[in-house]
């Protein structure tokens, strides 16, 4: 994919929840290679945005394309094949498999062979090297064989994007991955995101200002649902508006 092509654009999207309107008129666009991040309050809608974007909810106003096509009503199982991944706020692992089996089952999921009962040998030399550069990667080479249940929580921040990149996604989505994590594992996460192939979208939602103005190029702002400012970085820690919104936390 060419780094200035369109991977996806949200049109003046809107989610009604009964009288609750939690995503109000949002529009943005990501670029191959973009790195954008959603900031905003609790209760901001960052979350709602990106399950709209993921296609576990449909929106009550306006469209979402992927890659050009039109995918508003299609569901999140169609949009990951066409090369959309995400992580949740929430770890979604399977604790009493390995690092390396928890990898590998996502590596099948998008694997349109993955119901072959016999698959050659030389496929599972090449998954097992697969595998072996994306946990390297996340910095989990020596936890390969560990079961999952025994990673600390940042490890398994990190397998989950492992996991994620397994699927060989063009569009990442990462939902507040550093959402409960200590002081010594957000720098060892941060790195691993500024790591990440140069090619590859990324769509961050981060509630520390501070991180997501220091891992993303273009960053916008959401108050109540709705878009109040959007800039680079450095016009958003000057912008009064995106201040207003936060109640003076640190930028």
């Amino acid at each position: 994919m060419h780094a200035d092509a369109t991977v996806l654009d949200v049109d003046r999207v809107s989610r009604r929840f009964g009288g609750l309107l939690a995503v109000d008129g949002v529009s943005l666009s990501v670029a191959g290679g973009d790195r954008l991040a959603v900031i905003g309050p609790n209760g901001a809608g960052k979350t709602t945005l990106f399950r709209l974007i993921a296609g576990e909810l449909r929106p009550t106003a306006g469209s979402v394309s992927l890659f050009g096509r039109d995918v508003t009503r299609a569901p999140a199982h169609r949009r990951a094949r066409m090369g959309l991944s995400r992580t949740f706020q929430v770890s979604n692992l399977f604790p009493a498999l390995t690092v390396e089996e928890n990898v590998r089952l996502a590596a099948y999921g998008r694997d349109r062979r993955r119901w072959r009962f016999w698959w050659p040998l030389s496929r599972r030399d090449e998954e097992s090297r697969r595998g072996a550069e994306l946990l390297a990667r996340a910095g989990l080479d020596r936890r390969r064989g560990a079961r999952v249940a025994e990673l600390s929580h940042g490890e398994q921040r990190q397998l989950e994007i492992a996991m994620a990149l397994a699927t060989g996604p063009d569009l990442l989505l990462l939902d507040e991955p550093f959402a409960g994590l200590s002081a010594a594992e957000r720098p060892v996460l941060g790195e691993l995101i500024r790591s990440l192939p140069d090619g590859l979208a990324i769509l961050l939602i981060e509630h520390d200002i501070g991180l997501a103005l220091s891992l993303c190029h273009r960053v916008l702002c959401l108050d109540r649902g709705r878009p109040v400012a959007s800039g680079t970085p450095d016009e958003m820690r000057a912008d009064e508006r995106v201040h207003a919104a936060f109640l003076g936390q640190r930028m």
